[in-house]
Protein backbone atom coordinates (compact mmCIF):
# COMPACT_ATOMS: atom_id res chain seq x y z
CA UNK A 1 0.00 0.00 0.00
CA UNK A 2 1.36 3.18 -1.10
CA UNK A 3 1.52 6.12 1.93
CA UNK A 4 2.02 9.78 1.01
CA UNK A 5 5.08 11.07 3.16
CA UNK A 6 5.00 13.89 5.10
CA UNK A 7 6.26 17.28 4.73
CA UNK A 8 7.57 20.33 6.30
CA UNK A 9 5.77 23.91 5.20
CA UNK A 10 7.35 26.95 6.27
CA UNK A 11 4.61 29.63 7.11
CA UNK A 12 6.51 33.17 5.24
CA UNK A 13 4.40 35.87 6.03
CA UNK A 14 6.41 38.54 4.61
CA UNK A 15 7.51 39.61 8.51
CA UNK A 16 11.10 40.13 9.42
CA UNK A 17 10.78 36.75 11.82
CA UNK A 18 9.29 34.50 9.21
CA UNK A 19 11.41 35.47 6.55
CA UNK A 20 14.80 34.44 9.27
CA UNK A 21 12.90 30.96 10.45
CA UNK A 22 12.51 30.31 6.72
CA UNK A 23 15.79 30.97 6.17
CA UNK A 24 17.07 28.43 8.60
CA UNK A 25 14.69 26.34 8.28
CA UNK A 26 16.03 25.58 4.42
CA UNK A 27 19.01 25.76 5.42
CA UNK A 28 18.05 22.65 7.52
CA UNK A 29 16.06 21.07 4.73
CA UNK A 30 16.50 22.58 1.46
CA UNK A 31 13.36 20.31 0.25
CA UNK A 32 10.61 22.33 2.47
CA UNK A 33 7.80 23.93 1.02
CA UNK A 34 7.20 27.98 1.24
CA UNK A 35 3.66 29.20 1.21
CA UNK A 36 2.72 32.78 1.56
CA UNK A 37 -0.78 33.69 2.21
CA UNK A 38 -2.13 36.79 0.62
CA UNK A 39 -4.69 38.57 2.27
CA UNK A 40 -5.07 41.07 -0.43
CA UNK A 41 -4.74 44.03 2.69
CA UNK A 42 -0.83 44.14 3.18
CA UNK A 43 0.89 46.57 1.77
CA UNK A 44 1.98 46.62 -1.61
CA UNK A 45 5.96 46.32 -0.77
CA UNK A 46 5.15 43.24 0.50
CA UNK A 47 5.53 41.87 -3.06
CA UNK A 48 8.91 43.74 -3.57
CA UNK A 49 10.22 42.25 0.25
CA UNK A 50 8.51 38.59 -1.14
CA UNK A 51 10.74 38.49 -4.18
CA UNK A 52 14.14 39.46 -2.49
CA UNK A 53 13.31 37.03 0.37
CA UNK A 54 12.87 34.48 -2.58
CA UNK A 55 16.35 35.26 -3.75
CA UNK A 56 17.72 34.82 -0.51
CA UNK A 57 16.14 31.42 -0.02
CA UNK A 58 17.25 30.43 -3.47
CA UNK A 59 13.58 28.98 -3.19
CA UNK A 60 10.30 29.60 -4.79
CA UNK A 61 7.46 30.94 -2.48
CA UNK A 62 3.79 29.41 -3.44
CA UNK A 63 1.50 32.51 -2.94
CA UNK A 64 -1.82 30.83 -1.84
CA UNK A 65 -5.11 33.10 -1.65
CA UNK A 66 -8.88 32.56 -0.67
CA UNK A 67 -11.21 31.15 -3.07
CA UNK A 68 -13.72 33.10 -1.28
CA UNK A 69 -13.02 36.08 -0.24
CA UNK A 70 -10.76 38.73 -1.98
CA UNK A 71 -9.36 40.77 1.03
CA UNK A 72 -9.96 41.39 4.70
CA UNK A 73 -12.86 44.68 3.93
CA UNK A 74 -14.56 41.77 1.65
CA UNK A 75 -14.84 39.33 5.27
CA UNK A 76 -15.81 42.31 7.10
CA UNK A 77 -18.60 43.29 5.19
CA UNK A 78 -19.72 39.76 4.30
CA UNK A 79 -19.81 38.49 7.82
CA UNK A 80 -20.36 41.44 9.64
CA UNK A 81 -17.81 40.44 12.05
CA UNK A 82 -14.68 42.11 12.88
CA UNK A 83 -12.69 40.75 16.37
CA UNK A 84 -14.27 38.92 19.74
CA UNK A 85 -13.18 36.52 22.09
CA UNK A 86 -12.14 34.00 19.34
CA UNK A 87 -10.07 36.46 17.45
CA UNK A 88 -10.49 38.02 14.05
CA UNK A 89 -12.71 36.60 11.60
CA UNK A 90 -10.56 37.88 9.00
CA UNK A 91 -7.67 35.77 10.18
CA UNK A 92 -9.58 32.50 10.51
CA UNK A 93 -11.25 33.39 7.20
CA UNK A 94 -7.90 34.05 5.05
CA UNK A 95 -5.49 32.24 6.60
CA UNK A 96 -6.68 29.34 8.87
CA UNK A 97 -9.43 27.98 6.60
CA UNK A 98 -6.58 28.38 3.74
CA UNK A 99 -4.51 26.77 5.13
CA UNK A 100 -6.24 23.75 5.91
CA UNK A 101 -6.10 22.84 2.25
CA UNK A 102 -2.34 22.40 1.91
CA UNK A 103 -1.83 20.85 5.52
CA UNK A 104 -2.13 17.35 6.13
CA UNK A 105 -2.53 15.36 9.51
CA UNK A 106 1.56 14.70 10.30
CA UNK A 107 2.95 17.40 8.09
CA UNK A 108 5.52 19.66 10.37
CA UNK A 109 4.58 23.51 10.15
CA UNK A 110 7.63 25.91 11.02
CA UNK A 111 5.84 29.28 12.39
CA UNK A 112 8.66 32.66 12.86
CA UNK A 113 7.36 32.91 16.61
CA UNK A 114 10.43 34.74 18.14
CA UNK A 115 11.77 34.33 22.04
CA UNK A 116 9.37 37.01 23.57
CA UNK A 117 6.49 35.05 21.61
CA UNK A 118 6.93 31.92 23.66
CA UNK A 119 3.37 32.12 25.10
CA UNK A 120 1.82 32.51 22.21
CA UNK A 121 3.22 29.13 21.22
CA UNK A 122 1.81 27.34 24.15
CA UNK A 123 -1.52 28.84 23.69
CA UNK A 124 -1.12 27.72 19.61
CA UNK A 125 -0.26 24.28 20.59
CA UNK A 126 -3.23 24.24 23.80
CA UNK A 127 -5.56 25.64 20.39
CA UNK A 128 -4.18 23.17 18.25
CA UNK A 129 -2.96 19.68 19.47
CA UNK A 130 -3.66 18.11 16.07
CA UNK A 131 -1.01 20.04 14.39
CA UNK A 132 2.78 19.71 14.58
CA UNK A 133 4.88 22.68 14.78
CA UNK A 134 8.31 24.13 14.93
CA UNK A 135 9.64 27.59 16.40
CA UNK A 136 13.19 27.46 14.72
CA UNK A 137 13.59 30.79 16.52
CA UNK A 138 12.50 30.65 19.74
CA UNK A 139 15.06 27.55 19.46
CA UNK A 140 17.62 29.73 18.66
CA UNK A 141 17.33 32.42 21.42
CA UNK A 142 16.38 34.73 18.67
CA UNK A 143 14.39 38.31 19.13
CA UNK A 144 12.71 39.88 16.82
CA UNK A 145 14.78 42.96 16.56
CA UNK A 146 17.75 39.91 15.95
CA UNK A 147 16.16 38.91 12.74
CA UNK A 148 16.06 42.82 11.76
CA UNK A 149 19.07 43.06 12.20
CA UNK A 150 20.09 39.74 10.12
CA UNK A 151 17.65 41.19 7.47
CA UNK A 152 19.72 44.30 7.37
CA UNK A 153 23.01 42.27 7.25
CA UNK A 154 21.73 40.37 4.22
CA UNK A 155 21.37 43.40 2.47
CA UNK A 156 17.46 43.03 2.25
CA UNK A 157 15.61 46.04 2.93
CA UNK A 158 12.79 45.64 5.64
CA UNK A 159 8.90 45.49 4.74
CA UNK A 160 7.70 49.72 4.41
CA UNK A 161 5.34 49.15 7.81
CA UNK A 162 8.08 49.01 9.90
CA UNK A 163 9.76 51.68 8.37
CA UNK A 164 6.65 53.63 8.89
CA UNK A 165 6.39 52.36 12.63
CA UNK A 166 4.66 49.47 13.00
CA UNK A 167 6.19 46.52 14.74
CA UNK A 168 4.61 43.81 12.77
CA UNK A 169 4.06 43.65 9.41
CA UNK A 170 0.35 43.11 9.25
CA UNK A 171 -2.42 44.07 6.77
CA UNK A 172 -3.20 47.82 6.72
CA UNK A 173 -5.95 48.44 9.26
CA UNK A 174 -5.35 45.42 11.25
CA UNK A 175 -8.48 44.93 13.76
CA UNK A 176 -6.54 43.58 16.18
CA UNK A 177 -4.59 46.75 16.73
CA UNK A 178 -4.69 48.78 19.79
CA UNK A 179 -5.08 52.61 20.50
CA UNK A 180 -1.94 53.42 19.84
CA UNK A 181 -1.58 51.36 16.35
CA UNK A 182 -4.75 53.13 14.89
CA UNK A 183 -3.56 56.38 15.62
CA UNK A 184 -0.28 55.46 14.20
CA UNK A 185 -2.58 54.37 11.07
CA UNK A 186 -4.64 57.63 11.41
CA UNK A 187 -1.56 59.64 10.61
CA UNK A 188 0.12 57.28 7.68
CA UNK A 189 -3.19 55.54 6.23
CA UNK A 190 -6.11 57.98 6.98
CA UNK A 191 -8.59 56.88 4.57
CA UNK A 192 -7.63 53.30 5.98
CA UNK A 193 -8.89 55.09 9.67
CA UNK A 194 -11.95 56.60 8.00
CA UNK A 195 -12.77 53.22 6.38
CA UNK A 196 -12.45 51.22 9.37
CA UNK A 197 -14.46 53.45 11.50
CA UNK A 198 -17.24 53.77 9.63
CA UNK A 199 -17.48 49.52 9.10
CA UNK A 200 -17.22 49.64 12.92
CA UNK A 201 -20.12 51.98 12.84
CA UNK A 202 -21.96 49.95 10.13
CA UNK A 203 -21.77 46.69 12.09
CA UNK A 204 -22.19 48.11 15.54
CA UNK A 205 -19.38 46.73 16.88
CA UNK A 206 -16.23 48.40 18.13
CA UNK A 207 -12.83 47.29 18.18
CA UNK A 208 -10.71 49.43 20.84
CA UNK A 209 -11.48 48.42 24.63
CA UNK A 210 -10.49 51.33 27.01
CA UNK A 211 -9.30 51.17 30.60
CA UNK A 212 -11.70 52.85 32.75
CA UNK A 213 -11.63 53.04 36.76
CA UNK A 214 -15.24 51.78 35.56
CA UNK A 215 -13.31 48.70 33.75
CA UNK A 216 -12.73 48.12 30.32
CA UNK A 217 -15.01 50.39 28.07
CA UNK A 218 -15.44 49.81 24.04
CA UNK A 219 -14.43 53.29 22.13
CA UNK A 220 -15.37 53.44 18.31
CA UNK A 221 -12.59 54.70 16.21
CA UNK A 222 -14.28 57.92 15.19
CA UNK A 223 -14.55 58.52 19.45
CA UNK A 224 -10.52 58.01 20.02
CA UNK A 225 -7.90 60.39 21.43
CA UNK A 226 -5.35 61.16 18.60
CA UNK A 227 -3.17 60.95 21.60
CA UNK A 228 -4.27 57.73 22.89
CA UNK A 229 -1.89 54.47 23.26
CA UNK A 230 1.49 54.51 22.60
CA UNK A 231 3.85 52.74 19.42
CA UNK A 232 7.19 53.34 18.81
CA UNK A 233 8.06 55.54 16.12
CA UNK A 234 10.78 53.00 14.53
CA UNK A 235 12.26 49.02 14.43
CA UNK A 236 15.09 48.68 16.83
CA UNK A 237 17.93 47.17 14.79
CA UNK A 238 20.04 45.79 17.54
CA UNK A 239 21.39 42.77 17.02
CA UNK A 240 22.34 39.93 19.93
CA UNK A 241 24.81 37.58 20.39
CA UNK A 242 22.60 34.31 18.73
CA UNK A 243 21.88 36.91 16.12
CA UNK A 244 25.17 37.37 15.06
CA UNK A 245 26.08 33.36 15.28
CA UNK A 246 23.11 32.82 12.95
CA UNK A 247 24.09 35.53 10.60
CA UNK A 248 27.44 33.68 10.48
CA UNK A 249 26.02 30.48 9.67
CA UNK A 250 23.59 32.47 6.77
CA UNK A 251 27.21 34.32 5.67
CA UNK A 252 24.97 37.79 6.03
CA UNK A 253 27.56 39.38 8.23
Amino acid sequence: MKTTKNKTIAWFSCGAASAVATKLAIQENPDIEVIYQDTGSEHPDNLRFLIDCQKWFGKKIKIVKSEKYEDTWDVFKKTKYLVGPRGARCTTELKKIVARKYVKFGDVEIFGYTIEEKHRVKRFIEQNPERVIRTILIEKWLTKDDCLGMLKKAGIEIPTMYKLGFLNNNCIGCPKGGMGYWNLIRVKFPTVFQRMAKVEREIGISIIRKDTSNGKVNVYLDELDPNAGNILNEPNFSCGLMCEIESIKLNVA
